[in-house]
C-alpha cells in the first residue's frame, strides 16, 4: 500500500515512551514489571521491553517502522502477512500496527480474527482515508486510525498513549458505588467518606452480591445460593442474620439504610 512517513524529526523524546511507575527507568527503555524470585527475575530480564507487532505486506515499511520503534526501546516484531502476525500472536504481543490493504487476508479480517485471542490496542496504519473505512476500522476491533502519509513522532506517541491507557485500565481497581459509600472489589473494602467500615468475609460477599445487582430482589434460598454455592448444607436462615448485622454496621457508619426488605419476597439494594 502506497504512502509513507513524514517529517519524521529523529526519535520523541523520552517523556513520550510509556513507563510504569512502580519500576523504574533502566537505560532510558520502558521496562515491564517482572515478578518472582530473583532468579526468575534474571530470566525475565529480555523480556520486560513493550512488544509491539508491526503487520504490513511492505517490507520497506515494517524495516522502518520496526527499526524506529526499536530505538524507542521497544521489542518489534514483524509480520509481512496475516498468516505470519497469526503466528506471531503467540509472542502476546502488547499492541499491535495493521496495515489494511494486504493479499489474501486483509488487515479488517486479521483483526477480527485478533480480537478472538488478544485484547491489546490494535492501531490501523493505511492510506484510506474516508470516514465510512475508519468507521470500519473502528467496528473491526481498531482502537485507532492512523492515515498514510503519517509521523514517526505522532506515531510514537499515539503507541505510548495506548499502552498507557491500556496498563491504566488493566490496573484500575473495580469500585462499586451507592451514595458516598465505596466499595472496592479488588481490596474488598467498604468505606464511607474515607472512613473503613469492617465487615467479615460473607458480609462483603453479601454487600457485593446486593450492589452488583442493586434494585432487584432476592429472595434468602437465592442469596444462599450464591453465597455458599448449590451443594452448601446449611440452612438459608442464616441470610436474616447476615442482613441485619451488615444493616446495623452501615446504619452505625453512614446513618443511610441501604437494603430494604420486601416483605414476603427478599432483599434488595437500595439503588
Amino acid at each position: 500500500e502506497g504512502g509513507a512517513p513524514n517529517g519524521s524529526g529523529g526519535i520523541p523524546w523520552k517523556k513520550d515512551i510509556p513507563w510504569k511507575r512502580s519500576i523504574p527507568w533502566k537505560g532510558g527503555i520502558p521496562q515491564k514489571s517482572v515478578s518472582g524470585m530473583p532468579w526468575e527475575q534474571n530470566e525475565a530480564e529480555a523480556d520486560m521491553a513493550y512488544r509491539i507487532l508491526i503487520v504490513d505486506d511492505e517490507v520497506m515499511m515494517t524495516e522502518l517502522l520496526s527499526d524506529h520503534l526499536r530505538d524507542c526501546g521497544y521489542d518489534a516484531l514483524v509480520a509481512n502477512s496475516a498468516l505470519q502476525a497469526l503466528a506471531l500472536l503467540q509472542r502476546q504481543p502488547d499492541l499491535v500496527i495493521l496495515d489494511i490493504n494486504m493479499p489474501g487476508m486483509d488487515g479488517l479480517e486479521l483483526c477480527r480474527s485478533i480480537r478472538e485471542h488478544i485484547v491489546c490496542p490494535i492501531l490501523f496504519l493505511t492510506a484510506r482515508v474516508t470516514e465510512q473505512d475508519k468507521i470500519n476500522g473502528l467496528q473491526y476491533g481498531g482502537d485507532d486510525y492512523i492515515p498514510k502519509p503519517f509521523s514517526l513522532n505522532e506515531l510514537s506517541a499515539r503507541v505510548a498513549a495506548h499502552l498507557r491507557r491500556d496498563e491504566r485500565s488493566r490496573s484500575r481497581p473495580s469500585v462499586l458505588t451507592s451514595s458516598e459509600l465505596i466499595v472496592d472489589l479488588t481490596q474488598r473494602t467498604v468505606s464511607w467518606r474515607g472512613e473503613e467500615i469492617p465487615f467479615s468475609r460473607k458480609e462483603f460477599d453479601l454487600i457485593e452480591f446486593l450492589m452488583t445487582n442493586a434494585g432487584q430482589v432476592f429472595d434468602r434460598e437465592h442469596i444462599y445460593e450464591a453465597l455458599w454455592g448449590y451443594d452448601a448444607e446449611g440452612d438459608s436462615n442464616v441470610i436474616k442474620e447476615h442482613v441485619r448485622k451488615v444493616r446495623a454496621k452501615l446504619r452505625e457508619a453512614t446513618g443511610h439504610e441501604y437494603i430494604e426488605t420486601v416483605w414476603g419476597v427478599g432483599y434488595k439494594w437500595n439503588r
